[in-house]
């Protein structure tokens, strides 16, 4: 098609998209089925990962449960088993590339193919950047980010063949908006968020448009990994909140999940309002937690 016709088409597509995303607020998508469908979700022993995974057992999916804690992972599981589901569980060690692929290897012998993938494993060290040693930057970054590229180069495959499947990635608020003293943890989470774009983009030019992305963005959650978050305008979250949205998003297919929803306009705001402005308002939300700082220390 020739460029100025396509610029041409610009406005019209504009409208009718605008158009579009108004009728999904006041008509809700119906939610997809997945009974039957082989889930895995990693990090399940604990936290949002075990409450997701109640969620699709509730939902009698095929559950596959990856956590290093070996007694949490069993305890999920045989939740799973008490809610109806079938569930194995795996003690995976998901900063590490071979152990995510042999486990893969194990799953889809012993299993199937996954059809739904969560990526939700995650850690989080809470100081500034001298008092995070150098082996808790290169867990951030294996747990965090890395971990999503092992585990979907193990399991995309079969779902670009079938063209059916949907890949969660499990990446934080801190992904699209910088906080003190979590360096090594935005920026991983910044990493997770471009993971989850360019996937998606790369499903879309490979016209795989059965393989669907979501992304969970949320704010502050108080599963005692971050020890006494506040910020002056948005609670602190319950998991079941979270989850709750991060199975709306899933089951409607939603590709960007902020909680709150209001998280979205602050970071709209964030990346076309002057630096000084933008400064000055997160002195005013005045985003707090528990942490180490040594760089007081070194600086002396």
């Amino acid at each position: 098609m020739h460029v100025a016709l396509e610029l041409l088409l610009l406005p019209p597509l504009l409208l009718w998209s605008a158009l579009e995303a108004l009728l999904r607020l006041l008509v809700p998508r119906r939610r997809k089925a997945v009974s039957g469908e082989v889930v895995l979700v990693t990090g399940a022993a604990h936290g949002l990962g075990r409450l997701t995974a109640y969620e699709f057992a509730r939902l009698r999916s095929k559950l596959v449960l990856w956590d290093i804690n070996k007694h949490g992972i069993e305890e999920t599981a045989a939740e799973c088993r008490k809610l109806g589901a079938r569930a194995h569980a795996y003690v995976v060690d998901c900063s590490n590339k071979e152990d995510i692929y042999n486990h893969a290897k194990k799953v889809k012998a012993e299993v199937g193919d996954v059809s739904i993938l969560v990526n939700n494993a995650g850690v989080v060290y809470t100081s500034d950047l001298f008092a995070t040693q150098d082996p808790q930057i290169e867990k951030t970054f294996e747990v965090n980010v890395l971990a999503h590229f092992w585990t979907t180069k193990a399991f995309l495959p079969a779902m670009m063949k079938n063209n059916h499947g949907h890949i969660v990635t499990v990446a934080s608020a801190a992904g699209h908006t910088v906080v003190p003293f979590l360096l090594a943890y935005c920026s991983s989470k910044f990493a997770a968020v471009g993971f989850h774009q360019a996937l998606t983009a790369e499903m879309a030019a490979l016209e795989k448009h059965g393989i669907k992305t979501s992304c969970l963005c949320p704010n502050f959650i108080n599963t005692g990994f971050i020890k006494n978050p506040s910020t002056r305008f948005i609670s602190t979250l319950e998991p079941e909140e979270v989850v709750n949205k991060l199975m709306k998003g899933i089951l409607t297919e939603q590709k960007m999940i902020f909680v709150p929803s209001s998280l979205s306009l602050i970071i709209l705001l964030e990346r076309i309002l002057p630096e000084r402005f933008v400064n000055a308002l997160r002195r005013i939300i005045n985003v707090k937690f528990d942490a180490v700082i040594g760089l007081k220390n070194k600086a002396q």
